[in-house]
């Protein structure tokens, strides 16, 4: 199994612990995304996964189409994931744990058996299914603190950081272009693993701007969970402010 596989099971596993041992009350507790339970987090994660497996298969476009057609008042991404929750809520919770694990272990099979190099289509535009896989490793991620916040359960930091990470550096130029700016040059992140390693992202040619500090916060940042200026992330360089405001691992 490809590495970015195995760290895609990985956190799908480490939700699923946490899952595993909830009280029906506990499903309704309120998150950290705002309007959501966590049993709309965890239905919102089924839908995506879902979504991704027809990434994979080469269905999204169908796909695509078919909820543009049903979510057409919702002017964005973040909006039309409200309009499908919304669609949804309400079922019983051990249906959404069970379409959730289910889903999850269909999309490790899906990519487990295909050539991750291959280009397929999703919300962000075509990508690499690796990449796909890394968004996935993102999500549930994100989907998992905000589900542990809910519960009060602590996650440790873990090296599927590295990944997430990685992601939000690579891409920078989507987000920017998505805001309708440019860099004024090829950004470097510099950040320290929780064991105290450098992982460092380097671009090929020289940078203009590095940031630097815990990949923990960095991921959190590019979640939209903690605003940069609670974290102890520093940079150098024009586009400091404006990374930091826009960086992000999910479309």
């Amino acid at each position: 199994m490809d590495p970015v596989v195995e760290a895609l099971v990985a956190q799908q596993t480490e939700l699923a612990e946490i899952l595993s041992v909830l009280g029906e009350a506990e499903w309704h507790n309120p998150t950290r995304c705002e309007g959501w339970d966590v049993a709309d987090v965890v239905l919102h994660l089924a839908q995506t996964d879902e979504m991704a497996i027809s990434s994979a298969t080469g269905q999204f476009p169908d796909v695509a189409e078919t909820l543009a057609g049903e979510l057409g008042s919702a002017s964005s991404v973040d909006e039309k994931a409200a309009l499908m929750v919304e669609r949804e809520r309400g079922r019983p919770t051990s249906d959404l744990l069970g379409r959730w694990a289910s889903g999850a272990a269909r999309l490790v099979g899906v990519l487990d058996g295909m050539d991750l190099s291959t280009r397929v289509s999703w919300v962000a535009g075509e990508l690499s299914a690796r990449t796909l896989a890394t968004t996935r490793i993102a999500e549930t991620w994100i989907h998992a603190g905000d589900v542990a916040d809910a519960v009060g359960v602590k996650l440790l930091p873990t090296d599927r950081l590295r990944l997430i990470a990685r992601l939000a550096w690579r891409t920078l130029p989507y987000a920017f272009a998505s805001a309708g700016l440019t860099m004024h040059g090829p950004a470097a992140f510099r950040l320290t693993s929780p064991q105290g390693e450098p992982w460092d992202y380097l671009p090929d040619s020289p940078r203009s701007t590095t940031i630097s500090g815990p990949p923990t916060e960095l991921c959190a940042v590019a979640a939209r969970r903690v605003d940069p200026s609670s974290t102890s992330l520093t940079g150098e360089g024009p586009d400091v402010d404006q990374i930091l405001a826009l960086v992000r691992t999910y479309a």
